[in-house]
């Protein structure tokens, strides 16, 4: 039986209780009474701009030793810059808006909210215990830009108020968007599974109205993954794609226990788990192992060392931008076509009144299609027995004969390196693809609106051989008849040469089916740029200026950046995808070919018109200064230069505008950034080897050409 003064102890704490804090806006006021930075008061006390810009809108609270020693500021300025009278008699419901700094914005690059309104819309809708938002001095620097006018934020979806995903720590803290944190009490991966489809309020909204929202996707950190049964690493595979748990392992046997199912894909670093849908109603959540390598440092550099929150801000922003990652940024690219694109859409019968589903005009639809014969590569069932050639449309790779530079070019001190942004975006723009299977034809006549496939002798065009041919991907002039893409024939009719068809494949229904796709990418790429300080008002000095420190603005926001322009190359690499294995045997189908998306055709077509595009910069570039390109590989391409950035040989108009048809800097998608500086002499000496500059331009010193 306790005491009297045990319990009079006990009811004192409670009324002592916690240290109380003023409100935030309070708190921003007495810091700008003071005259101190958000910066300058964070580097008191240990912690990051962004912090502090939380704890003043009410995203976050701080923490023990922070929280005695800010309390101990506040105190102190209370007493030196009272509060005006007016406000000490009217107590505040409601937390006013904390003053935003020019130039700075909240975890998604908008405007912060006024304080206290995530924490509202928790609080009305009932569902899983949300923590106290929690947010970490981690690797992410505030987002710094110009002050720009912000986009209209959508409206938070009531399905899925917490947001598209979560990221869970060992303790069972599920870190959200905007600081949320959720109380996630699952100990094994079936119990996640539950609690992520009934309490979470997970997910995200259908991208297109006749698609279907996004499955909510949970990251475990290694410590989360141990917690729920599974190793702390995967390995004992040569390759990273066939990482997966064994099928007696305890975990998988739980889940099938519980009667959930895996993919084909098994329980790898990108489980997706899943009942079958009842009453429409999807039953799916995806999962990513962090410490199974789910997040290639290649596509999204320095994620996988984040704190937990951070991880949440950095992959929620792609998915808000982009969509929910899904696999690879390569899938990820994949999956967002069909989202844009969904293949059937709901239709009624007119007869019995029911719902059911039917071909969406501009998709592909629902049922794989094989290439014509040259389309395919050589595995390809499609291709077994095919003599008459293969389509060779991929990206420059072609450097000019050392023999033909000039003494004036050799004796430049400079060689410097453009780099086209997101080039397979820029030429996916307005593509007309085919969207059905293709037709057989014998001399047909060209034309250029037809998608396809076609057998011309282009060999007796003769080009400047300062530049690469534009017909092949090595540059060099085509030796007899050859199969090209639609694009590459109608630039040559551009240039003024006859084009006529010995053969074709075409198709007789046509869409500009990457048109969303591109849109929506082009629209997260600028985005994220402006985040990062580099938005399309500033000057072509100003650009430069930008692009040489925007990685060091936001690390978070830059790693975002990375993974847009991987799901650009990644996702459009994905429709020629190829086989995989040491098993693997000519002629014997392969997963990547069940999908309606297996279009090595459409592949073709974006990189032929990106290579197109490639040379009509260059042929106009070396129209209107009389400079040559010492090497292109792919969307690089390098200048001999009198000095050490691109405006001292780009060229512009007398009214110091860009040259039109020539390379511009430029934030747009096909406009050109600074790649790399070198020595003249440098890129002399890899020439006199073989050997591409614009391979080795970024990095500087190269001993071998590898894959050239």
């Amino acid at each position: 039986m306790p005491s009297q003064e045990e319990l009079f102890d006990a009811v004192d704490a409670l009324l002592e209780g916690e240290p109380r804090l003023p409100s935030p806006a309070e708190r921003a006021r007495l810091r700008e009474a003071a005259g101190v930075t958000q910066a300058r008061l964070a580097a008191a006390l240990k912690s990051t701009p962004q912090t502090v810009k939380n704890w003043e809108n009410g995203r976050s609270e701080p923490r023990p030793p922070r929280l005695q020693a800010y309390l101990r500021l506040l105190d102190g300025w209370a007493e030196r810059y009272p509060a005006p009278a007016a406000s000490e008699s009217a107590p505040a419901l409601v937390p006013a808006p904390a003053p935003v700094l020019e130039g700075f914005t909240g975890p998604l690059g908008q405007p912060t909210e006024p304080a206290g309104h995530a924490t509202a819309a928790i609080a009305a809708a009932p569902g899983p215990v949300v923590k106290a938002p929690v947010v970490t001095a981690g690797p992410s620097a505030p987002s710094r830009r110009p002050a720009r006018k912000a986009s209209p934020q959508a409206p938070v979806d009531p399905r899925f108020p917490h947001g598209p995903l979560a990221v869970l720590d060992g303790d069972g803290s599920a870190y959200g968007m905007d600081g949320i944190v959720l109380d996630c009490p699952a100990t094994t991966v079936a119990q996640l599974v539950e609690w992520t489809l009934k309490e979470s309020r997970l997910g995200a909204a259908q991208l297109n109205r006749k698609g279907k929202d996004s499955d909510p996707l949970i990251v475990l950190t290694g410590s989360a993954a141990v917690k729920l049964g599974l190793p702390e690493r995967l390995e004992g595979h040569e390759q990273r794609r066939s990482l997966r748990l064994e099928d007696d392992h305890p975990v998988v046997k739980q889940l099938a226990k519980a009667k959930w199912k895996l993919t084909q894909r098994g329980f790898g670093p990108w489980p997706r788990i899943y009942r079958p849908a009842q009453a429409g109603q999807r039953q799916c959540v995806q999962l990513a192992v962090l410490s199974w390598d789910a997040l290639d440092a290649r596509s999204w550099p320095g994620v996988s060392e984040m704190e937990p929150a951070d991880i949440a801000r950095v992959l929620g922003t792609y998915a808000a931008r982009v969509i929910t990652p899904r696999g690879s940024t390569a899938t990820s690219g994949l999956e967002l076509m069909t989202a844009l694109r969904p293949p059937t859409r709901a239709v009624k019968n007119e007869t019995t009144g029911e719902w059911g589903s039917a071909y969406n005009p501009g998709s592909l639809g629902t049922e794989p299609m094989d290439p014509a014969p040259p389309e395919a590569p050589t595995e390809h069932p499609a291709a077994q027995g095919w003599t008459g050639g293969f389509l060779d449309e991929e990206a420059f790779q072609w450097v000019r004969d050392v023999e033909l530079l000039s003494d004036e070019e050799c004796l430049l001190p400079y060689a410097v390196g453009l780099d086209l942004n997101t080039a397979f975006l820029a030429a996916s723009a307005r593509l007309v693809v085919g969207l059905s299977g293709p037709d057989h034809f014998h001399r047909p006549t060209f034309n250029k609106k037809m998608p396809g496939s076609w057998l011309v002798d282009l060999s007796g065009i003769e080009l400047d051989p300062r530049l690469p041919s534009p017909f092949t991907p090595s540059g060099q002039r085509p030796e007899g008849p050859a199969w090209y893409q639609t694009h590459t024939l109608a630039y040559a009719q551009e240039l003024g040469y006859d084009v006529s068809p010995i053969e074709a494949f075409l198709r007789r229904e046509t869409g500009a089916y990457l048109d969303p796709w591109h849109d929506r990418l082009k629209t997260a790429y600028a985005d994220t740029l402006a985040d990062l300080g580099v938005t399309p008002d500033l000057d072509d000095r100003q650009f430069l200026a930008a692009m040489e420190h925007h990685k060091q603005v936001d690390p978070g926001m830059a790693a975002v950046l990375a993974a847009i322009k991987a799901t650009v190359k990644g996702g459009i690499g994905k429709l020629r995808e190829r086989p995989q294995g040491r098993h693997y045997r000519d002629g014997e189908r392969w997963p990547a070919l069940e999908r309606p998306t297996w279009r090595p055709d459409i592949r073709a077509a974006v990189i032929s018109k990106a290579r197109v595009n490639m040379h009509r910069k260059l042929a106009n570039t070396a129209k209107a200064t009389g400079q040559y390109p010492l090497g292109v590989l792919s969307d690089c391409v390098v200048y001999a230069s009198p000095g050490p950035s691109p405006l001292d040989f780009l060229p512009y108009t007398t009214s110091g505008k860009p040259l039109p048809g020539a390379f511009r800097l430029g934030t747009t998608p096909g406009l050109a950034k600074l790649e790399g500086i070198q020595e003249m002499a440098w890129a002399v000496d890899l020439m006199e080897k073989g050997l591409n500059p614009a391979r080795h331009i970024k990095g500087g010193d190269a001993v071998t050409d590898e894959g050239e």
